[in-house]
């Protein structure tokens, strides 16, 4: 008999909370450098409360999926060794072992899910990687969209995939794809893809009101909300790509394979622009958790309605 909830432990702050955004942990583990992963990780949290909202970061702690953290477990996510990084097949083993780990957005999704959280804001999502027509390397990100009814807010895939690869992933397992005030797929750290979106909308109420006509319909599953980078964080495209193929070919170097993908080709792509991308990824990261906020707090303006249970 199922039973989750056994393993689900809400901060008090959630608990109360009604338009409560769920945010992910890996960015502070996996994704930033100390300090300025604990210093997004605080930021994040007072902009959604800036919007009205509840924060509620996610993390695996002494055997218990935690939704909604306090100082002290944002400070050891941020500064201990060895954090596991928790993908949606990796919740039981970190579970059973009560082990320290940061959740991805496919666990941050399925985790916020059990809660009953509806609206996710993250950096960017996993995807489609370069070469996965011989490597296979397809993130859990965009299976867990086909399955578990929760909103993504991001700034697109991760520029360092394969993103009209990853378009095509999502359009395959029914997952709409809305741009917010834009008909262009963001690329993370850069507004331009040159990849045309089928649908976007205006408003955070727009956003509300699509989710809301899909789950009422029973097509279950999540959304992606993509949000391009603030104007003054924008970086060139070509920029972006240069320092992505030079970061590529370090990592094949150097052999790196599976997890340890993503964080390295992220922190090699700081190095390959000085820095600018960290800050690119910081702004875009508040930018996407404000409109997030929005898009919760628009979700009680449409009321209550059946949600589907996700995809077993």
């Amino acid at each position: 008999m199922l039973n989750p909830d056994k393993y689900l432990q809400l901060g008090p702050e959630v608990r109360e909370g009604e338009a409560v955004v769920a945010l992910e942990s890996t960015v502070i583990s996996h994704g930033l450098p100390y300090p300025e992963n604990l210093e997004t990780a605080q930021a994040l949290e007072e902009v959604v409360r800036a919007k009205g909202a509840t924060p509620a970061t996610i993390a695996l702690l002494d055997g218990k999926i935690r939704v909604g953290l306090g100082q002290s477990e944002l400070h050891r996510l941020a500064t201990e060794k060895g954090v596991a990084k928790v993908s949606r097949r990796d919740l039981p083993v970190v579970l059973a072992r009560q082990g320290l780990g940061a959740t991805t957005v496919a666990a941050t999704m399925y985790a916020a899910s059990l809660a009953k959280i509806r609206v996710f804001g993250t950096g960017g999502l996993g995807g489609v990687h370069r070469g996965a027509t011989t490597s296979f390397d397809i993130s859990a990100d965009l299976t867990e969209l086909a399955r578990t009814p929760v909103i993504v807010v991001c700034a697109g895939a991760k520029a360092i995939l394969d993103l009209p690869l990853t378009l095509e992933y999502l359009e395959t397992q029914g997952v709409p794809v809305i741009g917010y005030k834009t008909d262009e797929l963001p690329a993370f750290y850069t507004s331009k893809s040159g990849l045309k979106l089928e649908a976007w909308a205006d408003s955070a109420a727009e956003i509300a009101r699509i989710a809301r006509i899909k789950w009422d319909l029973g097509l279950g599953g999540g959304m992606v909300v993509t949000v391009p980078p603030p104007p003054e964080a924008d970086l060139p495209p070509q920029e972006i790509e240069k320092a992505i193929g030079r970061a590529l070919a370090a990592a094949e170097q150097a052999g790196v394979k599976g997890k340890a993908v993503t964080p390295f080709l992220l922190n090699a792509v700081r190095l390959e622009t000085e820095g600018k991308s960290l800050e690119t990824n910081v702004a875009l990261l508040k930018n996407n958790v404000s409109v997030a906020a929005e898009i919760a707090l628009a979700l009680l303006d449409e009321g209550p309605s059946e949600m589907p249970e996700e995809l077993i």
